[in-house]
């Protein structure tokens, strides 16, 4: 009886004693690996019948013109905006764009990697410098270019924005308007070092004004403004409210900004509210919501340029750092003195 199942990546890797990467890498840059691994992978390949579409593309021509993209959510519009401009950049050269969402889990992040490379890509881009052991391996063994966005890797190439820096134009900026009493609601800072960098910025800030952060005043909530209505109402309710608050995306200032006119209080007059990431409906808020931009499609377009120039044998620089500025709107005034 004919077996019409498909064999899997990592039923290859398994018979031929080797991890899915190194399988990986045979069919796509077989140049990597040595002739005996190299050959004892290949006969298991021809002797499963293993040639999945990517991979096929891969043993044709050395490239499949495919490049993964591995985003934390795509709920989130910066993650959006940078997809775009990768996909379109990347489009120019005749590459297309294989996108996953790890919805924040690093297992998923793994696994979503894993199905990547099966597919054959020829570079893949990451978010943040923090991932699964599992993940490192694969990523490191993969043979591939790699590049990491919004933070800098201490292995492999990056597109950064300075986070700490984005944390510290928020605090400073609420600072100078006599702000002393200052909270912030972030995202999980576990396993998220975009988000725990700008905490980071924030309480440095405070450091170098004389003050500190109580820990109940540094709240962690979702990325939504759901998240940052939540986190918005735990703070009102305190005894002694903070007059200002950071949040390090600005879906949860949207969230903010609601629940503070919910309760019949009035941005910024009672409260002054400053997000980051710059996100197009911050402007068009009531009041606008003053923010930190952080040039998300620049980090797409950086992303693809890297790997078109990579895959070409460019010399490319292994760092580049995109520049952040505050951008001051209504939703932050002077302290109110009753």
């Amino acid at each position: 009886m004919i077996n019409l199942k498909r064999p899997r990546l990592i039923e290859v890797a398994k018979r031929a004693s080797v991890s899915p990467a190194t399988v990986s890498r045979v069919l796509i840059h077989p140049e990597l690996v040595n002739d005996a691994t190299r050959s004892r992978v290949r006969k298991v390949i021809v002797a499963l019948g293993y040639r999945p579409n990517g991979m096929a593309r891969a043993l044709s021509n050395g490239q499949s013109r495919t490049v993964g993209f591995i985003v934390p959510t795509l709920d989130n519009a910066i993650f959006s905006r940078a997809l775009q401009s990768m996909q379109t950049t990347l489009a120019s050269s005749g590459y297309h764009l294989l996108v996953a969402s790890s919805n924040y889990n690093q297992t998923a992040e793994t696994e979503a990697i894993r199905a990547l490379l099966e597919r054959g890509i020829d570079a893949l881009v990451l978010v943040g410098a923090e991932r699964a052991r599992d993940a490192e391996s694969l990523v490191a063994e993969a043979g591939i270019p790699i590049i990491v966005t919004w933070v800098e890797h201490d292995r492999w190439p990056s597109i950064i924005i300075d986070n700490r820096q984005a944390g510290r134009l928020a605090t400073e900026h609420l600072l100078a308007l006599g702000h002393r009493r200052i909270g912030v609601i972030s995202l999980p800072v576990q396993h998220n070092d975009r988000q725990r960098q700008r905490v980071e910025g924030l309480r440095q800030a405070l450091a170098d004004a004389g003050l500190s952060l109580p820990d109940a005043w540094a709240l962690e909530r979702s990325t939504t403004a759901a998240g940052g209505r939540s986190g918005c109402a735990a703070l009102l309710q305190m005894q002694i409210p903070p007059t200002a608050i950071v949040c390090c995306v600005d879906y949860q200032a949207v969230g903010a900004m609601i629940e503070v006119q919910a309760r019949g209080l009035q941005v910024p007059q009672d409260i002054s509210i400053v997000g980051i990431d710059n996100l197009e409906l911050g402007e068009h808020l009531m009041p606008p919501l003053t923010t930190v931009l952080v040039p998300t499609g620049a980090i797409g377009e950086r992303a693809a340029l890297q790997i078109i120039g990579r895959l070409s044998k460019q010399t490319m620089p292994q760092r580049e750092v995109l520049p952040i500025e505050l951008v001051v709107r209504q939703s932050t005034a002077a302290i109110h003195h009753s």
